[in-house]
């Protein structure tokens, strides 16, 4: 509950801040336009020439399409921008800022930077998901709805970790700035079904970076496709993550110096 007040106090503050430079949602819409539009040419140019990709149809690539631009959207509204400021306070010295606050301190860095506008990518997922959910032609149950929503969190919870981890790696090694454009890069493979790729690439999108679980598997949950001995393993797999993190966090925390040293 602390973690919701938190993270609710600072997306007020955060939408406050943007909210003065209102032109920026124009200029996240005209982006996130762009990036469906050329997401959906892809789509059709793989379409031209065969019905189905990797026994995936068309309506449920688009389910996968829209989980990505969601989940993407989340990344950069929340997980992203508080993973670069924790880098540079890191390099900084500026973490003592935190740690002498009451409040748990990895709560605290990773609800501090909202970036409002980014929910225009959550919106257009929504719409996506929603307008192939009804090109799918098929009425989407309960468990269905239910597994969706528990596979999303499980794999925004996954992302979140795996951002963590990587972050964590700055209380050693000073310079990870370029992390952000290496996992933009991994995440793009996201965008297609990671059933359709070899075994050895399929592998390290689903336990070195959790894209199969952020993506494909909420997507598998609308199709149809998922199993709830899938759903249980990743539930297996999002416990054990979070413990290692915690442990990694605070492995991380004894070895900041701060700004005096």
């Amino acid at each position: 509950m602390t973690a919701l007040k938190l993270f609710w106090s600072y997306f007020r503050v955060g939408a406050m801040n943007e909210l003065q430079y209102r032109v920026n949602f124009f200029v996240q819409l005209f982006q996130s336009l762009i990036a469906l539009a050329t997401g959906l040419i892809g789509l059709a140019l793989v379409f031209s020439h065969t019905t189905e990709l990797g026994g995936w149809s068309r309506p449920e690539l688009l389910v996968v399409m829209g989980v990505h631009i969601f989940m993407g959207g989340l990344i950069q509204m929340s997980i992203q921008p508080n993973m670069a400021r924790l880098m540079e306070d890191i390099r900084e010295g500026a973490l003592d800022y935190t740690l002498t606050k009451p409040a748990d301190a990895q709560v605290l860095v990773s609800v501090r930077e909202v970036r409002i506008w980014q929910t225009v990518d959550v919106v257009v997922g929504l719409i996506v998901l929603g307008v192939a959910v009804y090109q799918l032609q098929v009425s989407v149950g309960l468990w269905q709805a239910l597994a969706f929503a528990v596979a999303l969190c499980l794999g925004a919870i996954m992302v979140y970790c795996f951002w963590l981890l990587l972050t964590t790696g700055a209380f050693w090694v000073v310079r990870m700035d370029n992390l952000i454009e290496l996992f933009q890069g991994v995440y793009q493979a996201g965008r297609w079904p990671v059933t359709i790729y070899p075994d050895w690439l399929r592998t390290g999108l689903t336990f070195l970076v959790p894209v199969a679980f952020a993506v494909t598997v909420p997507a598998e949950a609308l199709t149809n496709r998922l199993t709830p001995t899938t759903l249980l393993g990743a539930a297996a797999f999002t416990l054990g993550l979070l413990i290692v993190t915690r442990w990694f966090w605070r492995r991380g925390l004894r070895a900041y110096s701060g700004a005096s040293a």
